[in-house]
């Protein structure tokens, strides 16, 4: 089997997805404002900063953007931390709740009819080898920057 083959194949059906709205609505979930609102809903309870920026892979003026965008829209509160002053914890607020909410439930749908059409058996398999690929592309990282 040609492996580089198979690759280029793979990234040119990579891009074709990509290009298709589908992705951009579930992307639109994965970054930005909508994340960072996800984020702390999944969590459940006050979050870091640090936390968000961390998760994301951003800095920390791009999160303290982000956040005083999303506090001007009444979406989050920020309070400083009782045991440890130093600190500032991100709640969401009511509205902030129901936004989350709302684009889970739209990735959700969004995804799963995705992979009803598939059909059971490609969506099991195409889960199986997401988790797959999950597990050795840290692995194979780390061995391209040594």
């Amino acid at each position: 089997m040609n492996y580089e083959e198979l690759a280029d194949q793979f990234l040119l059906k990579t891009h074709q997805f990509q290009k298709g709205n589908h992705q951009k609505k579930i992307d639109g979930v994965m970054r930005g404002e909508t994340f960072v609102i996800i984020y702390i809903a999944q969590h459940g309870r006050s979050v870091l900063p640090s936390e968000i920026s961390s998760e994301m892979d951003i800095s920390s003026a791009r999160i303290a953007a982000a956040l005083n965008s999303l506090e001007k829209k009444g979406l989050i509160t920020r309070q400083i931390d009782a045991s440890d002053r130093r600190r500032i914890l991100v709640d969401l607020t009511p509205a902030g709740k129901e936004m989350a909410e709302s684009h889970r439930q739209m990735a959700l749908k969004t995804t799963a009819r995705m992979l009803e059409l598939l059909g059971e058996h490609d969506a099991k398999e195409f889960v199986r080898i997401m988790a797959r690929l999950s597990e050795i592309a840290p692995k194979i990282l780390e061995h391209e920057h040594e």
